[in-house]
């Protein structure tokens, strides 16, 4: 059945407004706008559209036009906007209790630790709200082990990190990233960490030493324009580590929960961290959860009083992450990551060579692609991509980052994917 243009006018004929809300006039985009820029600090800088309602893989704005998300929430989409099983989990926990803080036990959280455990082969739970809180409480996490646990010298605890990392922006974050945009004038950095490039595994075993406490790695650089690591690097990481006895930590806030065809990343190459990092999925596009996700030995360390959040583990957060956990027990969307993953990026390769397009990189339904200049940067590939129904957003400069909905059907990937070749000016091979 072939799609409505995204430009042919209301939805349906109703008249759809920002807050859902029908037989209201619509804010227009211009307003919406205006606003935005007028009131808000500009800390992002979006595309120009102003979405009012969405469902599945689609997003419709407030004048009416659809368009296909292939974003999705930078993988926080996973399940697709307005998810009925996670609307529904939601909706029945709004009815009895969202929030009670943790100075108090309430009946969802046993249940939420116990199920994500277990889904990721461990054995405690500590849960936040997003994903750079969950990347701060794994490094405090991996500090105190070393002190109390390996023995490092109390104020002597390293981390290794790679280059280009994307673990979000609170100030000891950015202090290991070597992102100008996010590093500058945000200093004095914390200490503590050693950078190192990402899949050199040789330089990750030079860097550790004695007062070496953990690794954090992202699986998969997703911010860094979707980078796979060289095969056999994360499995010489686990090595490595186990053998040296330092933390292996995996940031799976993007790459987890069958994202790349796995329920983790670090399962193509049969490797299991000593803590996986989770966010963004876990909360089914609905309320931010996160959480660390590790041993006893490990998570262990921690005592009353020593580590905490308000809203981490509240009740409506548990009931989505259940149904989020529930859903990705049946194996369904990893095994539809993978299987559409595998026709994307077919698909993708084929714009390989012509001229439009560099290299494409990636793995299940997530992929990057660096658009030769000649076609123009990113971000006008993006936005020539916006006016044609599309949505994918650039990083880098030259790179466009291309991650639908799991439950994306093959009929609306092929749709997008003939809109990036025409917006690319690549002609299919069989055509040609």
């Amino acid at each position: 059945m072939p799609h409505p243009s995204p430009h042919t006018g209301y939805r349906n004929g109703v008249t759809v407004t920002t807050s859902g809300q029908r037989g209201i006039a619509p804010i227009t985009a211009i307003s919406a706008i205006a606003a935005a820029e007028a009131h808000s600090a500009h800390n992002y800088r979006p595309l120009p559209l102003v979405v009012a309602t969405a469902e599945g893989a689609w997003m419709t704005d407030t004048e009416g036009r659809r368009y296909l998300d292939m974003l999705a929430g930078y993988s926080a989409l996973n399940f697709g906007h307005g998810n009925r099983r996670l609307l529904d989990a939601a909706k029945a926990q709004l009815e009895r209790v969202t929030l009670t803080s943790r100075a108090f036990h309430h009946d969802r959280f046993g249940d939420f630790c116990a199920q994500l455990a277990e889904l990721c082969g461990m054995e405690l739970v500590l849960p936040m709200n997003t994903g750079a809180e969950a990347v701060e409480t794994a490094i405090k996490t991996a500090r105190k082990w070393g002190y109390r646990v390996k023995g490092v010298p109390d104020g002597r605890a390293k981390i290794i990190v790679a280059d280009n990392n994307f673990h979000g922006r609170t100030t000891t974050i950015i202090s290991f990233s070597t992102d100008p945009e996010a590093r500058a004038d945000f200093g004095p950095y914390t200490p503590g960490f050693e950078i190192v490039p990402y899949g050199d595994l040789t330089a990750v075993e030079a860097a550790v030493d004695a007062d070496t406490v953990a690794v954090l790695l992202e699986p998969i650089q997703g911010e860094a324009g979707v980078l796979v690591p060289p095969p056999g690097y994360l499995a010489g990481v686990r090595e490595l580590t186990r053998r040296r006895n330092v933390l292996f930590i995996a940031d799976e806030i993007q790459s987890g929960l069958g994202r790349t065809g796995r329920t983790f990343a670090c399962e193509h190459e049969g490797v299991v961290p000593d803590m996986y990092v989770l966010g963004k999925a876990l909360g089914g596009g609905v309320v931010p959860v996160s959480a660390v996700v590790s041993s006893r030995e490990v998570l262990g360390v921690f005592a009353p009083g020593e580590h905490g959040s308000t809203f981490g583990g509240n009740p409506l957060a548990c009931a989505v992450a259940l149904e989020v956990i529930a859903m990705l027990r049946t194996g369904e969307f990893q095994q539809r990551a993978a299987e559409l993953g595998e026709h994307l990026h077919r698909e993708l390769g084929l714009l390989v060579g012509g001229g439009a397009v560099d290299e494409v990189r990636g793995r299940g339904l997530w992929a990057g692609v660096d658009v030769n200049p000649s076609r123009g940067t990113g971000r006008a590939v993006s936005e020539r991509l916006m006016t044609r129904g599309v949505l994918v957003k650039d990083t880098h400069g030259a790179t466009i980052r291309i991650a639908p909905p799991l439950m994306i059907s093959k009929e609306d990937l092929d749709w997008g994917l003939a809109r990036i070749r025409d917006v690319l000016d690549v002609w299919d091979v069989a055509e040609a």
